[in-house]
């Protein structure tokens, strides 16, 4: 299996345009955000590094015997190769804190419709800005016609599954789901590194751990900053939670320890370095963005109520990320009517009633409640946790 030494080219390719991108992220890292001269080095390096004990046993075993050890679990009677990677996964750092692993997880369920809204428009359709990450989406056609909505259904559940009460521990539904995902996606890298038309040297490794951390990185830092753009209340010790649970499952999932954020400021600072060093909107990125915003055209039923769904994508995307990258993506500028809406409801519920005596119990019951609405919109029920 080949790597290249070299840098990547997309690595820095438009330093202004990565700059006027990231520039948000700077003014809220504070100071010393630019990187030293150690971690840009480890920044172009991250571009060739794999996740190498999930490469380690997708070498070892036949994808259908995998799937089947997978399934089982660790166990003494497992494939060696299974029960080397297991003892890595099992191995957790002295630093993990169960009671924050708790209040993380708490935290994300409380958030609500928001917290889907943000995950969809915020984090996913902003990671589409930059043609970073994306060539291996577009050939496993993971997120690219139908297959949107699917792969979006599933990123909910696993996220469901992540932020279940005791979703985390070895046995959890989050923890088992988390390991699965690090493994699919050392096998999707098997695959895209030993097709001959992969470009090496403009992209790196196919699934390389620089995009890895960067994804982990709108799954919490731009996570919370684009909660509190809809109004909602992320207390700092929420914040502080949610940030120590998105630690441990980017650790889990093969994250290196200098790329986890840890906490905010920290998280802001690393999201700033990959994002001013990312490559510019491509083809790509302009497909995916259109896909995810005509996501339930085929499930919505009536013309009206499919140009409504579509509108309200816009105009919250509009809000969360701004008419720049709006136009990077392709899509039309929308006044920010929706995005508005949920500063205003949230004034009242998540400012207000999160406040009060047993507030934190109402949050809870409400998000619950509005995911199975938003599964049935989508035309499926979402399963008990």
């Amino acid at each position: 299996m080949t790597t290249r030494v070299d840098v990547p080219s997309r690595f820095g390719a438009d330093r202004d345009w990565g700059e006027r991108a990231a520039r948000p992220l700077r003014l809220v890292a504070g100071t010393g955000a630019q990187p030293t001269d150690d971690e840009l080095a480890d920044l172009r390096a991250g571009l060739n590094r794999r996740d190498e004990p999930a490469a380690a046993l997708v070498r070892a075993m036949k994808p259908a015997d995998l799937h089947r050890a997978l399934a089982a679990g660790p166990s003494a009677d497992a494939p060696e190769p299974l029960r080397a990677f297991y003892a890595v996964v099992l191995d957790r750092p002295g630093w993990v804190d169960d009671r924050l692993l708790a209040r993380g997880a708490e935290a994300c369920r409380a958030f609500g419709m928001d917290a889907g809204l943000v995950l969809a428009y915020g984090s996913l359709l902003g990671g589409y800005r930059t043609g970073a990450a994306l060539e291996p989406l577009v050939r496993t056609g993971r997120l690219a016609g139908g297959e949107t909505l699917r792969r979006i259904k599933e990123t909910s559940l696993w996220w469901r599954a992540v932020t279940a009460p005791g979703g985390l521990a070895p046995e959890g539904a989050g923890f088992r789901l988390s390991v699965h995902v690090r493994v699919m996606h050392a096998l999707v890298n098997a695959k895209l590194e030993a097709d001959p038309g992969w470009e090496w040297d403009r992209r790196g490794v196919p699934i390389n751990l620089y995009d890895q951390a960067s994804t982990l990185g709108v799954f919490s830092t731009s996570f919370l900053l684009h909660l509190r753009l809809l109004g909602v209340r992320v207390s700092r010790s929420d914040a502080a939670a949610v940030m120590h649970l998105w630690s441990y499952v980017g650790w889990l999932m093969g994250v290196p320890d200098e790329w986890l954020p840890h906490t905010e400021r920290r998280g802001r600072r690393l999201l700033y370095h990959f994002l001013s060093h990312d490559p510019p909107p491509d083809g790509n990125s302009r497909a995916l963005a259109h896909a995810l915003i005509h996501m339930t055209d085929d499930v919505v039923a009536g013309r009206r109520r499919r140009l409504y769904e579509r509108e309200r994508a816009l105009s919250v995307s509009s809000w969360l990320l701004g008419r720049a990258a709006m136009r990077d993506l392709g899509l039309p500028y929308r006044l920010p009517w929706y995005g508005l809406s949920r500063v205003a409801a949230n004034l009242l519920i998540s400012q207000g009633l999160g406040r009060l005596p047993g507030g934190r119990r109402l949050l809870l019951d409400r998000g619950e409640q509005q995911a199975r609405a938003q599964f049935t919109r989508w035309g499926a029920t979402l399963p008990p946790d």
